[in-house]
């Protein structure tokens, strides 16, 4: 007979107050099968106990949303033309920070089987990732093992990555983040659900065998990286693309057969999982035989079978009577197809393994929403938050030769091209990507048979938000649709990736919650609802004691869409000769930059200038500049500022600047400085007179800063070099830092 008690839950991550509340629901002590059941399925990054309270506070409705947060596996947007699209972010951060490569390769794996679930056939990749010191040879290994885990996933999988952002700072030194997104195409009403019901019908497990790989592998998302993680290396899953690509084909034929009933991605928590979402949305229970699950290893014990979180598989309820066409399908496609189970009615999940029930549990109580507890965490403002406002642009000198600084910034690992990485990607396949040989501020994709292209992004200076988590937020929606903007596009909605530290602490939580509060206010003005997404709490480190968090890192998925595939709107500068203006004001304003923590060492500061007001205006001028064809670039100002992106404007063409700083603006301000709601577009000069005219009836700052040239950089008749040499600098950089 098992000794379950309290000593037992602690080691599953469960607290005495779960503990307890799971003998209320069972009546009984559980076994150890029960009891593992439900620490998966409470741990936070099943159930969001400590989040789920401010998650619903976000805006989530909208007439462009078809599928709402929290309904399915991913949000649904409206694209018209009885088109829709399915978009999700989703983190992978502690299984990449102990096995990159398997780690962030599974977390691209289950980002796209959370969209062909829903019956989309996923377009496009995105992905975010953090990373700690380039000089430390664990970063370097780290991010090796990521960028080709996530290459030969997708590249195999044949799904182009469109678009990211890669940032290193040594708050993620063991700790990296690894946060991807996935995008896919389907017809309004194809939509698939992930529910169960029908008394009497079967219960299939489709796809890969079941083996030891992830169990409990939610539990090692919700709980700290510490020196002992190395040993949780079956908590890791291992992927296959090829299994992944032939269950996508099948699953996608098997919609169009009107045999299913639901169909559920098996990722966190595996079966159990998928039988309790399933059995709790259809509000009927599942009986399930554990014996006929197809396995890859012996000896597997009950709690092993229903956690495990081996990939590609999936849980599929059809109609009785309707075995043999999907039986056909999956044969086919040379895949498992096993029956496990049958619908029955009430609320219970009954498991059995070898004739023998090893657990009986309710499935409402296990999810969100029934039985999983929901915490109200304490929260105060920290210490440091108050020393951030302190920083004053006047304490500090300006440098000797801004042009050494310059040049410093393009060799810097944030600023530099991540080129490297994105030849290891897979751009191309699906011949979709319109950005590839045209690059916008954002990512462009293909709509074959429309006028149209998806436009996506992916957007967080983690900076900012530990500067101030409210505005750091605001601002990481504002850059995220003003890219979307920027390339000719219209915001839609928003996917969110919230990284965290431990919710336990109170200045973790304080940050949070603001971020939360920011975000909603953002989303609502630009009218881009929060289609769902994923937390990931406890990114920290505990080495000798000591605990560090990584920076609040909310990353912002955004999806938009350009109605004209004419009306593109690109990076680069077209000729000699264009004039160059601003939109926006620069201001006296380097706070939280690159350029501060570069040059001067110093974290602590406020986030950049930022009034939600001005961007929002800002960007409503520039979609009614592209309208009109007054513009023929557009380049927002971001990480580095205007000299970095004046750069990135250059490199493509290999067309030079010659600008001009304006006398009221500290130099290094204006060329380094992230003060926000600017963007750099160029005009031609028989456009300039209509573009000028426009702009005098609008209600934004304007300003000419010079003329595009041949392929030298000038700034107040100073040259800062060559874009050519500039272009080698910019793009050799990474690979150098990390094979060095």
């Amino acid at each position: 007979m098992e000794n379950i008690n309290l000593e037992t839950a602690k080691k599953l991550g469960l607290l005495e107050e779960e503990f307890e509340k799971i003998k209320e629901i069972l009546g009984r002590t559980p076994n150890y099968t029960e009891l593992s059941i439900f620490s998966v399925m409470w741990s936070e990054h099943a159930s969001y106990k400590n989040s789920i309270k401010w998650l619903k506070t976000l805006p989530r409705s909208g007439k462009q949303i078809v599928v709402e947060a929290g309904e399915e596996n991913a949000g649904m947007v409206d694209l018209g033309d009885n088109l829709a699209c399915v978009f999700k972010i989703e983190s992978h951060n502690h299984p990449s920070a102990i096995e990159p490569y398997q780690g962030a390769a599974t977390g691209v794996g289950g980002i796209n089987r959370d969209i062909f679930t829903m019956g989309a056939r996923p377009v496009a990749q995105l992905n975010s990732l953090r990373f700690g010191n380039l000089k430390n040879d664990k970063t370097k290994w780290l991010v090796k093992g990521v960028v080709k885990g996530i290459g030969d996933y997708g590249n195999a999988f044949g799904v182009p990555v469109v678009g990211g952002e890669m940032v290193f700072d040594d708050c993620y030194n063991t700790n990296p983040l690894v946060n991807a997104m996935s995008v896919g195409l389907i017809k309004k009403g194809d939509e698939i659900s992930a529910i169960s019901e029908g008394l009497g019908n079967p219960v299939y497990i489709v796809g890969s065998s079941t083996g030891k790989d992830g169990i409990h592998g939610a539990t090692f998302a919700s709980a700290d990286i510490t020196e002992d993680s190395e040993d949780d290396i079956p908590a890791i899953q291992i992927g296959d693309p090829f299994q992944e690509k032939l269950l996508l084909e099948a699953s996608l034929e098997l919609a169009n057969k009107e045999i299913l009933i639901g169909m559920q991605d098996m990722g966190a928590a595996g079966i159990i999982c998928s039988t309790s979402e399933m059995s709790a949305k259809g509000k009927h229970g599942m009986r399930i035989d554990l014996s006929e699950v197809p396995l890859r290893q012996k000896n597997m014990k009950a709690f092993e079978i229903l956690l495990s979180e081996s990939q590609e598989r999936m849980l599929i309820v059809i109609q009785k009577g309707k075995e043999e066409v999907l039986k056909n399908i999956f044969k086919k496609w040379d895949l498992n197809c096993k029956k496990i189970g049958e619908v029955i009615e009430g609320d219970r999940l009954e498991f059995f393994h070898n004739g023998e029930k090893v657990a009986d549990v309710p499935a409402s109580d296990l999810v969100l929403g029934g039985g999983a507890p929901v915490y109200e965490r304490e929260y105060e403002e920290p210490d440091y938050y108050k020393e951030n406002k302190k920083f004053k642009i006047e304490n500090l000198p300006i440098p000797k030769d801004l042009r050494d600084t310059a040049w410093d910034m393009l060799r810097n690992p944030n600023i530099c091209s991540k080129k490297w990485v994105i030849e290891q990607y897979d751009s191309m396949v699906q011949t979709n990507n319109m950005s590839t040989n045209f690059p916008s501020d954002a990512g462009v994709v293909n709509i074959k048979k429309t006028n149209k292209a998806l436009v996506l992004t992916t957007d967080c200076n983690s900076r900012y938000v530990y500067a101030d988590p409210n505005i750091g937020t605001q601002i990481a929606v504002a850059e995220a649709s003003r890219n979307i903007v920027c390339s000719g596009g219209e915001p839609l909605a928003i996917t969110n990736c919230l990284n965290f530290g431990n919710p336990y602490k109170k200045d973790v939580f304080w940050q949070f919650v603001n971020t939360i509060k920011g975000m909603s206010i953002a989303c609502k003005k630009f009218n881009t609802p929060v289609t769902g997404g994923n937390v990931s709490f406890y990114n920290q480190i505990t080495m000798d004691g000591k605990t560090s968090s990584v920076y609040p890192t909310p990353v912002i998925g955004m999806l938009g869409i350009l109605k004209d595939k004419n009306k593109q709107m690109t990076i680069p500068f077209k000729n000699k000769g264009d004039m160059i203006y601003l939109l926006g004001e620069t201001k006296n304003d380097i706070s939280s930059s690159e350029y501060l923590i570069s040059n001067f060492k110093i974290r602590n500061s406020s986030a950049p200038y930022f009034d939600l007001e001005e961007e929002f205006n800002l960007q409503e001028v520039l979609k009614s500049l592209i309208k009109n064809n007054l513009i023929r670039s557009a380049h927002d100002i971001s990480m580095g500022g205007l000299f970095t992106s004046m750069v990135e404007c250059a490199i493509p063409n290999l067309l030079g600047f010659d600008i001009t700083s304006p006398a009221s603006i500290r130099k290094d301000a204006f060329l380094f400085g992230e003060s926000q709601s600017r963007v750099i577009i160029t005009v031609t000069p028989r456009n300039e007179i209509r573009f000028v005219d426009f702009m005098i009836k609008k209600n934004i700052p304007y300003s000419v800063m010079g003329h595009v040239t041949r392929g030298e950089m000038r700034i107040d008749d100073i040259s800062y070099g060559f874009v050519e040499k500039a272009k080698k600098v910019y793009e050799e950089t990474l690979e150098k830092l990390i094979e060095n």
